[in-house]
């Protein structure tokens, strides 16, 4: 799962690093009154972290106000795979399944939606069966029914139209691409994926040609949103969804704003998991976010839709005078550097290990913002929310332990093996409008410097991530032996996770993400076999063995387990975390206390 935020510049970054620093020591440790210099009736530092925050207080009515520096990618719920585009897209529209309205790790768990309960699954693991819940209906009146879903489904097919979303439905139901998608489908009702069967309007059944123990978390995603065929506008559909939920759009203007209103046709007594607290919601999208912040502190919006913290300025004004509008949660994403094997000298694994060792890994946690903002030294490549995750138990290079601040005579060691005991020169490919990876390049930069690496910093543009680093032959042609990233779970498994950077069926010629090329048939043995383990306790001894395949062949050097300071009004209730979305806070159920 992608995040999107356009942060402040980088020197503004830099001027406001050491106050910050000091800022954050006191947060951590709890220092002075949580509320103490809050705007007005705020929960406190931390309230809704990983638990409710007035939960009694929010009231029916008023207009929640969401700022963003960035639109989504689209709101097409086939198309979007922003984070926050998953959650706010809760609002508009339902799934068969969904994620628990709860805080933290319970907010991961799957609840029935549309359906009744969760699947009916028979014939060893490849047969899913859900029946409707009664008085669901479109905006217009109309009732939802299982043709509306599988035709939903059926648009991931159409890649050609409606790119950019997840693809893991038509590789599970379609693992031979053989259906082309509704818009070349030749039978009558353009129903024709042979995979999903409708035998009447209340029912659906999914034939997977194989198990896939997590089949159902797939059909949780935002993909998996029904889609009435006689409203499908095809690439314009992220315009003006027609929606299943709530609410519905009124207006939007691409990069500008956004206006849901209450869809009146939506019945309470058939959706378990919505409130509908507001009466509207709004989005005001900012070019700025330092400008942004600003307005957030001053209290003219409710909250930041990307999730993905305060920027450094807005960081040290909210810290100083309303640390009680904050919270500072795990995110669930990985930020970290991948070398890729086709640029040599990252063929040998000892170049790669030579690079972890020698890291400067606090230097690296403090470029990201330190141990509040940036997040705990990382050291593996499973993100806290996974089940098989270990955390730092799990250290293989005593990157947070005995090498924390480098080890330049292992790195040497490593040098020598991978026949350049002189050391190499290389070069680091990072996001120019990242301000916390171009600072995260800098100095690793200068701790490799240190064992004789020299690397150069090549920014590029970060909007046209996939066809520059998502490209191998661009990355050869560019000389990147380095690329600074992160990624977040898509659902809370190794496959929903690790899939896309470790299997080598990933590997893509545009918009890959296995940037390391790894070709291990160990590692995509165990996907393999993963794919196929129904209990829990099998998935995840498999999820850690894969974790340590990885980084036993040194193809990343993880900076932080991510953590965020984000705002949230002191008008905001029933406000929690949750992992669903990567420690967001859960947009469906927030509430206003005061709603005039």
């Amino acid at each position: 799962m992608t995040t999107q935020r356009t942060s402040g510049r980088r020197k503004q970054a830099m001027a406001a690093a050491a106050v910050v620093a000091a800022l954050l020591s006191t947060a951590a440790c709890g220092g002075g009154n949580d509320n103490e210099g809050s705007k007005g009736g705020a929960a406190g530092f931390d309230a809704a972290n990983n638990k409710v925050a007035q939960a009694s207080l929010a009231k029916k009515g008023g207009t929640l106000k969401f700022a963003g520096a960035q639109d989504a990618d689209s709101w097409d719920t086939t198309r979007g795979y922003y984070g926050f585009m998953w959650n706010f897209s809760r609002y508009y529209s339902r799934q068969l399944v969904t994620g628990k309205t709860e805080p933290g790790a319970a907010g991961a768990e799957l609840t029935p939606d549309l359906a009744t309960g969760l699947a009916k699954v028979s014939d060893d693991g490849k047969t899913y069966t859900y029946t409707l819940r009664d008085g669901a209906t479109w905006e217009d009146g109309k009732p939802i029914t299982s043709k509306d879903i599988k035709y939903g489904i059926e648009r991931v097919w159409a890649q050609d139209v409606l790119s950019g979303g997840p693809v893991y439905l038509k590789d599970v139901l379609d693992p031979k691409g053989e259906y082309k998608g509704p818009y070349k489908d030749k039978s009558a009702d353009k129903l024709g994926l042979k995979a999903i069967e409708t035998p009447d309007d209340k029912t659906i059944v999914f034939k997977l040609p194989q198990a896939n123990s997590d089949f159902e978390e797939m059909l949780a995603l935002t993909s998996a949103s029904p889609v009435r065929q006689d409203k499908d506008t095809k690439s314009k559909y992220g315009l003006h969804p027609f929606s299943s939920g709530p609410y519905k759009f009124e207006s939007y203007n691409p990069g500008k704003d956004l206006k849901l209103v209450r869809n009146t046709e939506w019945k309470q007594a058939s959706d378990p998991i919505r409130k509908a607290y507001p009466d509207q919601i709004t989005i005001k999208f900012f070019s700025n976010a330092n400008d942004m912040d600003a307005r957030l502190i001053a209290g003219d919006y409710d909250l930041d839709i990307g999730q993905t913290g305060l920027s450094p300025q807005g960081r040290t004004t909210a810290l100083k005078e309303h640390k009680g509008n904050l919270d500072n949660p795990v995110s669930g994403y990985i930020r970290y550097a991948v070398f890729p094997q086709s640029v040599k000298p990252f063929d040998n694994e000892h170049c790669r290990k030579a690079v972890i060792y020698g890291a400067d890994h606090v230097s690296l946690q403090n470029a990201r913002g330190g141990p509040v903002a940036g997040g705990d030294i990382g050291t593996n490549m499973l993100p806290p929310s996974v089940p098989g995750a270990e955390g730092q138990k799990y250290d293989p290079y005593e990157i947070s332990g005995a090498n924390k601040s480098g080890n330049a005579a292992k790195a040497k060691e490593e040098l020598k093996a991978c026949g350049k005991p002189d050391g190499f020169k290389t070069t680091i490919a990072v996001r120019n409008n990242k301000p916390s990876e171009v600072a995260t390049a800098e100095s690793l930069q200068a701790s490799l410097k240190k064992v004789g690496i020299t690397a150069d910093i090549d920014q590029y543009d970060g909007s046209q991530s996939s066809g520059i680093i998502g490209s191998p032959s661009n990355v050869v042609k560019k000389g990147y032996g380095i690329i600074i990233m992160g990624w977040g779970p898509d659902f809370p498994s190794v496959q929903g996770y690790g899939l896309p950077l470790w299997d080598s069926k990933y590997i893509l010629e545009s918009g890959n993400n296995n940037f390391a090329l790894i070709k291990d048939k160990a590692i995509d043995g165990l996907f393999d076999q993963y794919t196929t383990t129904l209990d829990d306790a099998g998935k995840t001894k498999i999820a850690s063995e894969i974790n340590h395949k990885v980084m036993e062949g040194g193809y990343y050097l993880p900076f932080v387990f991510e953590k965020f300071i984000n705002w949230r009004s002191s008008n905001l209730a029933n406000v929690y975390t949750t992992d669903a979305y990567s420690g967001m806070y859960d947009f469906v159920n927030l509430g206003l206390k005061n709603s005039k």
